[in-house]
């Protein structure tokens, strides 16, 4: 190898082992990395309303335009004030765009998120899916904690999914910012 091909070479692989190591500094336990276009949805249960009504993303994208954002609680002044209202407002503008369903997912259990979405009016707009054990919200690796809000909670995104797969996803910069993920930012 020439001196010039060995030093780029070197280059290379440092930065390569650099990123292997920032990546498994920044993930799960099982060093999955976050969630990324193109990447499936993953096939995990959430609840609506109650804990007997299972609703797995992966079947209701099957064939489908949907729209997951996910906050990191219910009933908290950023979601009640912003986040939700948002999606709620701009709902049919979003469906007249192609999207079939919206959902706001947060690491909650069924019965807060039921009364969430009631408190909200959001009944044939934005369907409300809790992840009380947060399986969901691990499964695309965009879990933070949150100490006061209880721990384990899900990053502040906004998603566009089709047919099962992520095609657009914006994640807060800090996990709970509210700006790229918001209904006015959403990417069709």
């Amino acid at each position: 190898m020439s001196g010039s091909l060995l030093s780029r070479h070197r280059v290379f692989v440092k930065s390569l082992v650099s990123q292997v190591v920032r990546r498994s500094l920044k993930t799960t336990a099982s060093l999955n990395m976050p969630a990324q276009v193109g990447d499936s949805i993953p096939s995990v249960d959430l609840y609506e309303d109650l804990p007997t009504n299972k609703v797995n993303l992966a079947e209701l994208s099957a064939g489908k335009k949907i729209i997951i954002f996910a906050v990191p609680g219910a009933f908290t002044p950023g979601c009640s004030k912003t986040h939700l209202p948002g999606y709620v407002q701009k709902a049919d503008q979003l469906k007249s765009q192609g999207v079939n369903e919206i959902v706001c997912v947060s690491v909650n259990d069924p019965f807060v998120m039921s009364a969430w979405a009631k408190d909200q009016n959001t009944s044939g707009k934005v369907r409300l899916l809790a992840d009380p054990a947060a399986a969901f919200t691990k499964a695309l690796d965009l879990t933070v904690d949150i100490a006061p809000l209880g721990g384990v909670r899900s990053k502040r995104y906004s998603m566009v999914v089709e047919n099962g797969k992520i095609t657009s996803l914006q994640v807060e910069p800090d996990g709970t910012g509210l700006s790229c993920s918001l209904a006015d930012a959403i990417k069709l």
